[in-house]
C-alpha cells in the first residue's frame, strides 16, 4: 500500500480508481476502511480526497483575518496522511488479499467537497462517503455531501454509516427490485459485490395490500398468495436475464424473498446483519423531476450496513450539478 500526493484532480491511469471523501470527522476511518477494501477487491487505486476551506469574516467591506490557505492544506494533508496510516497499520487491514497492491493517493483541495466529489466520480468506479460530516447536525441522518453525491455522481456511489454493525458470515449483499431500470443495474452491482465478497445475493422486492370498502373486494383485489407468485417469478425472470447478460467468473448463491410492507421499511430491516445494500436512484413510484427516490434516499438514512445507490447511465447527464439535491419524500 503506497502513498503520494496530489492536490490535482485525478488523471486516468492504467487501473480503475476508487474515491473517498474523509474530513477529519471520527466516522472517516470507518469510511477509508471501506473504501479500501473495495479498491482492493477491485485492483483499483485508491484517491483519498479532503476539501479545506476558509471562512471569512468581513468588517467594512474587508475580511477582518485572512487564513493562511497554505497552513491549512498542510494541516489537512498531515491529517490525511495520519489516518491513511493507521488503518494501514491495522493487521486485520493490511492482510487482505489486494490491500497491499492499492496504490493510494491523497488530495488535497480547496473546492467545496460536495462538487468537487461529483467531478471526481466521473473518471471513477467507485465513490465513498461518510453518511454525515464533520459540518452535519447532530439530527442530520444524511449530511448535504452524501446526499448531493447519491444524488448526482457519475458511478455508483456507497455511503457508509458511522460504526456500522460487523457483518454475518458468509457476508450478504442485500438488494430492492421492482423491475425498473434502476433495479436491475442495482442486482447486476450486487451480483458482482457479493462475488467479490465471495458471499451471497439477497433479492427483496415487497407489496402492500390495500382494503377496500366493498363486498366486491375478493373478487377485485387478487389474493395475496397469487400477489407474492407474482412478485417473486417476476424477480427470478431478472435475475435470470441480469445473468445472462455477458458474465463473466463465478455467480454466486442468489436467494429470493418476497415481503408484505412498504419497500423502505422491508430493506433497511433486512439490512441488518448485511454487508451491503444496493438499491436504484429511483423506482417505479419517483417522479421524473426527482433524482434520488424516496427508498433509496430512506435506505442511505436508515440501513444498518453500508448503502450502495445505483443509478441509470445519462441521469446525472441531464442534471444540473449546481442545484440543490432533489429526493422523494
Amino acid at each position: 500500500m503506497s502513498q503520494s500526493d496530489r492536490t490535482a484532480p485525478t488523471e486516468a491511469g492504467d487501473r480503475p480508481t476508487v474515491v473517498v471523501g474523509v474530513d477529519g470527522s471520527s466516522a472517516s476511518r470507518d469510511v477509508l476502511v471501506h473504501a479500501l477494501l473495495a479498491a482492493a477487491r477491485r485492483g483499483a487505486d485508491l484517491d483519498v480526497v479532503s476539501s479545506v476551506t476558509a471562512e471569512l469574516y468581513y468588517l467594512g467591506g474587508a475580511p477582518m483575518v485572512v487564513p493562511d490557505l497554505g497552513a491549512i492544506r498542510d494541516e489537512a494533508r498531515e491529517q490525511v496522511r495520519t489516518l491513511v496510516d493507521e488503518v494501514g497499520a491495522d493487521a486485520q487491514i493490511s492482510s487482505v488479499p489486494g490491500v497491499s497492491e492499492v496504490r493510494i493517493r491523497l488530495v488535497v483541495t480547496e473546492r467545496p467537497p460536495a462538487p468537487d466529489l461529483v467531478d471526481r466520480s466521473v473518471d471513477a468506479m467507485l465513490l465513498v462517503v461518510g453518511s454525515r460530516g464533520r459540518g452535519a447536525g447532530r439530527s442530520a441522518l444524511l449530511g448535504s455531501v452524501a446526499l448531493h453525491c447519491a444524488t448526482h455522481a457519475a458511478c455508483p456511489v456507497v455511503v457508509v454509516h458511522p460504526s456500522p454493525v460487523a457483518a454475518t458470515r458468509p457476508p450478504r449483499v442485500v438488494v430492492g427490485v421492482d423491475g425498473s431500470p434502476a433495479s436491475r443495474l442495482a442486482l447486476a452491482a450486487a451480483v458482482e459485490e457479493a462475488a467479490r465478497l465471495d458471499g451471497g445475493v439477497e433479492v427483496v422486492t415487497s407489496y402492500q395490500t390495500t382494503d377496500y370498502w366493498t363486498d366486491l373486494s375478493s373478487v377485485v383485489v387478487p389474493a395475496v398468495e397469487e400477489v407474492r407468485e407474482r412478485l417473486e417469478e417476476r424477480a427470478r425472470q431478472l435475475v435470470d436475464e441480469v445473468l445472462a447478460e455477458d458474465r463473466r467468473g463465478a455467480v454466486p448463491p442468489i436467494g429470493i424473498e418476497v415481503h408484505e410492507g412498504p419497500a423502505d421499511d422491508v430493506l433497511v430491516q433486512r439490512s441488518q446483519g448485511a454487508a451491503l445494500l444496493v438499491v436504484g436512484s429511483r423506482g417505479r413510484g419517483a417522479f421524473r423531476a426527482l433524482l434520488l427516490g424516496s427508498v433509496a434516499l430512506r435506505c442511505a438514512m436508515h440501513a444498518d450496513c453500508p448503502v450502495m445507490v445505483v443509478r441509470p447511465a445519462g441521469v446525472r447527464d441531464a442534471a444540473d450539478r449546481s442545484e440543490p439535491a432533489m429526493a422523494g419524500m
